[in-house]
């Protein structure tokens, strides 16, 4: 019985972890292919090629195997180091700022001038 307990759960959380993949692979597709040449991060073409087959593995093969770690790895590289220098470079989403480094939240900080 706690052996198929486990099995349920495991199940669910290479759902979760496929599903995740899935929508890494269509935010790498949507980002601009000169923000991963800015970023110095290989190709854009390189990055779908790795997410597809990291998502292909994780829905296709148990969690528990070897090939769908390894994707598992390439989609944590993605998320963790990748992701966050395209946005960096092609703009993310959120508020914009505007003016110099030295405003504060009020406005500029003229130093009590």
């Amino acid at each position: 019985m706690l052996i198929y307990g486990f099995q349920n759960v495991l199940s669910w959380v290479q759902l979760v972890l496929a599903v995740y993949a899935a929508v890494m692979l269509v935010d790498a597709a949507v980002r601009r292919e000169d923000a991963y040449r800015a970023a110095d991060k290989q190709t854009k073409g390189m990055w779908l090629i790795f997410l597809v087959i990291a998502t292909a593995l994780l829905f296709l093969l148990p969690l528990m195997s070897f090939l769908p770690i390894i994707g598992l790895i390439a989609v944590i590289v993605y998320t963790v180091d990748v992701r966050p220098a395209i946005k960096g470079i092609a703009g993310g989403r959120g508020p914009r700022r505007s003016g110099s480094s030295s405003d504060g939240p009020y406005g500029p900080f003229n130093g009590g001038r």
